[in-house]
């Protein structure tokens, strides 16, 4: 979907040859319970043991179980049955359940416990261990609490892999089950057959379609309620990846009865029933018949309460604050401009501020100054920014510790929220007076909102960021309806300092933004543009570039470099670069594993990027003494393994190591080559930029601007000379459904 369009999604089902065998399972070698992926051997009879491979939760020796699926050979463990489903069957005779007890398929049941309980209870053990744990109780070293820790154990197994097993036949993924479970408990599985709509939840990633076909095999009308419901909330949430906060009502009924085949009328009832559930909000904003989804509605109304409610904070004049900056200057080496003082000034004295600038206008070296005064006002600070990239890069400018926002907040596990939340909010603020946000256009409504409840009352906000920039992925235009609405005390930076002025890339970006096309002949310096029409051999001089030209002839190694285009499509896109500058940086090897998910085969050593947050995804710390939780959208990091027997991929992040399970590769993708959107907040020494024909709404003034700032030290252009002067006198943007600047200025 781009911008205001919505296409329904189709499934598509590949047909295999599969076949199917039978038995016993006689031994398990290798299990991951998070993610049901097993190793185990099978007696099927009159035939020697089979070793199977497959997402087969919770298998226990002693099981009857038919999988199906294919023969594969690995390279390693040799011939294997791959199984893509299984039908199980519990062991019934008594010795295959003390089998099965005593493999430890149990919490809390041993070999030993695992005779007497079957001594006990026989061919009932498991009807006991379902919902008597007063009767298991009675074997002799089991005491009640322990009884029922076995029971829960017990169910919890029994539920999770029933789910799982039902899900894995619509090829959905064990994590799926597993936090499904986690909301649902063993009620999950009927809630799931009530409402298989469940599964759009954004937390786990399944789309329409899929729900909406295993709807359909339940027998679920096509213009069932339920059905309808799911589908307005879909597009609600689907057009947050647009940037849209709401979506007018003129809008949403249409594209949901398209979305849905089924009459606008009957899409109108069931938003109306949304809204009186209290799952939609429907209100005026302006001229628009505003539908949001309640947290985006909680949000945006939050952020627009506490920013109003921090401008309102009358300013403390602080006296001999000019004799302070001043003193500061001399400290750090610095001649302020008019512009730069009034920005520290006013930071001293409000409660909130936005400083804006483009490149080489000193907001760095501003920030530095409003470090210091914050210091001498004895006012403690902290730094953030959206992404990993941009907080390291803040803490090289300022010589200061920086954070992400999710990292500062603290990402938690609540049973009660049935996912995760941040630590800090309201009731756990943050320790600290002063909160400085770097690239504050890169944020979204819903990390805006809860940095903004994570700040406590009486401190200081700062807000930096660069209007001219593209805004944030997720939903939401937060820099500029800040700025549009006037509400806050704002200091743009203009002047451009002699040392950046050198700069062929700041001159350059400055240029854009005028709406003037940069000089693209320079011959020396830190911009250049190769001129190249034919795609393919665009593509033939980005990996050159990369593989040969700059390391040999500008002393740059290929991990300092970054590919930018403003598509993933065509021969000149992502998907296709990352394919050409995979093969040149780090091709096949015996020593290199590899594993294909969607249409790449990805390779121990590729650059890749998380693309969505996964707030549940544990991480370690390099040298292994912190943990915690949350991965998140545009962390760029390198496979350093990969370990097809474990079945997952271990990625290192700067400081960081993530396992990844197969099941969520999907959430990585390769990041030798990126669009500028997902650049966004970061910078890298030398950046390759594709000027190839593309969508026209790509090929705007903002695309190209970010694409330029982007680059500390060498910018290279590579392309046609027509599609850069197209892209700067492209000046529009795409419309973005908010209602914050509406907020601010009605208050």
């Amino acid at each position: 979907m781009n911008g205001e369009k919505m296409e329904v999604e189709n499934l598509q089902n590949t047909p295999q040859e599969e076949q199917t065998l039978s038995g016993v399972v006689e031994h398990v070698v290798y299990q991951n319970n998070d993610t049901g992926y097993a190793v185990f051997r099978l007696r099927v009879s009159g035939e020697r043991p089979v070793v199977v491979v497959g997402n087969i939760p919770y298998i226990g020796p002693g099981e009857s179980i038919a999988v199906r699926g294919v023969w594969i050979s690995h390279p390693s463990y040799g011939e294997q049955f791959k199984a893509s489903s299984a039908e199980r069957t519990m062991p019934s005779d008594v010795d295959s359940i003390l089998e099965y007890l005593s493999s430890g398929s149990i919490r809390g049941i041993g070999p030993m416990t695992a005779k007497r309980i079957v001594e006990r209870f026989g061919t009932q053990t498991f009807d006991v261990l379902a919902s008597q744990p007063e009767l298991l109780s009675e074997v002799q070293g089991i005491t009640l609490k322990k009884a029922r820790a076995i029971c829960e154990s017990y169910n919890r197994q029994l539920g999770i892999r029933r789910l799982m097993e039902y899900l894995f036949q619509y090829g959905i993924s064990p994590h799926v089950s597993l936090r499904l479970y986690k909301w649902y408990g063993n009620m999950a599985l009927d809630f799931l057959r009530d409402n298989p709509y469940i599964l759009t939840d954004e937390r786990l990633g399944v789309g329409f379609a899929h729900a909406d076909l295993i709807a359909s095999e339940l027998g679920i009308s096509p213009d069932s309620p339920v059905r309808v419901e799911a589908g307005i909330i879909y597009v609600l949430e689907h057009n947050t990846g647009n940037g849209h906060v709401y979506i007018p009502a003129e809008k949403l009924i249409p594209t949901a009865a398209r979305l849905l085949s089924v009459d606008e009328w009957l899409c109108s009832e069931v938003l109306q029933r949304l809204v009186d559930m209290g799952k939609v909000i429907r209100e005026p904003v302006a001229d628009r018949d505003a539908c949001y989804l309640a947290r985006l509605y909680d949000a945006e109304t939050n952020i627009a309460h506490r920013l109003l409610q921090m401008a309102g904070v009358p300013p403390k004049k602080i006296s001999g604050i000019e004799r302070l900056i001043e003193d500061i200057s001399i400290g750090l080496g610095v001649e302020y401009v008019p512009l730069q003082l009034e920005a520290i000034r006013t930071a001293a004295e409000h409660s909130v501020i936005l400083l804006t600038g483009g490149p080489g206008t000193g907001k760095s070296t501003t920030v530095r100054g409003m470090l210091k005064v914050f210091e001498h006002l004895g006012l403690k600070t902290v730094l953030c920014s959206p992404t990993g990239r941009a907080a390291k890069r803040l803490a090289e400018l300022t010589g200061r510790e920086a954070a992400t926002i999710h990292r500062l907040l603290e990402v938690s596990y609540s049973p009660e929220e049935s996912g995760f939340t941040f630590v800090h909010d309201e009731d756990e603020p943050l320790d600290a007076d002063v909160v400085i946000l770097d690239e504050v256009s890169m944020v979204d409504v819903d990390l805006m909102d809860a940095l903004l409840r994570a700040i406590r009352p009486g401190a200081k906000l700062v807000m930096v960021g660069d209007p001219d920039q593209l805004p944030s992925v997720g939903p939401g235009n937060i820099l500029k309806d800040l700025l549009d609405s006037g509400r806050i005390a704002t200091v743009r930076l203009t002047e451009i300092f002699r040392q950046a002025q050198q700069s062929n890339i700041v001159v350059g970006a400055h240029d854009v933004n005028r709406g003037k096309v940069p000089e693209l002949r320079h011959k020396s310096g830190d911009f250049f543009f190769i001129k190249r029409a034919d795609p393919k051999s665009v593509v033939e001089t980005v990996v050159e570039l990369c593989a040969e030209r700059l390391p040999k002839n500008m002393g740059l190694s290929a991990e300092q470099i970054q590919v930018l285009s403003p598509t993933r499509r065509g021969i000149s896109g992502t998907e296709n670069l990352n394919l050409a500058l995979q093969q040149a940086l780090n091709p096949p090897a015996a020593n290199k594993a590899e594993y294909k998910s969607g249409s790449f085969l990805f390779r121990t050593g590729d650059r890749v990027m998380h693309i969505r947050n996964n707030y549940d995804l544990p991480w370690q710390s390099v040298d292994g003494r912190e943990r915690g939780l949350g991965v998140f959208n545009g962390d760029v990091g390198n496979i350093i393994e990969i370990d097809k027997r474990a079945e997952n991929v271990v990625v290192r992040y700067e400081d960081r190591i993530v396992f990844y399970p197969f099941e969520l590769m999907d959430e990585l993708e390769p990041a030798y080559a990126m669009t500028v959107h997902k650049s966004q907040g970061s910078e890298y020494p030398a950046v390759v930029f594709v000027a190839s024909q593309a969508a026209p709404q790509l090929l705007n003034r903002a695309v190209f601007y970010t694409a330029i700032t982007r680059s500390q030290k060498l910018l290279v252009i590579v392309g046609e000379e027509d599609v850069v002067v197209q892209m700067v006198n492209n000046n529009r943007r795409s419309k973005r459904y908010s209602g914050l600047k509406y907020r601010l200025m009605l208050n």
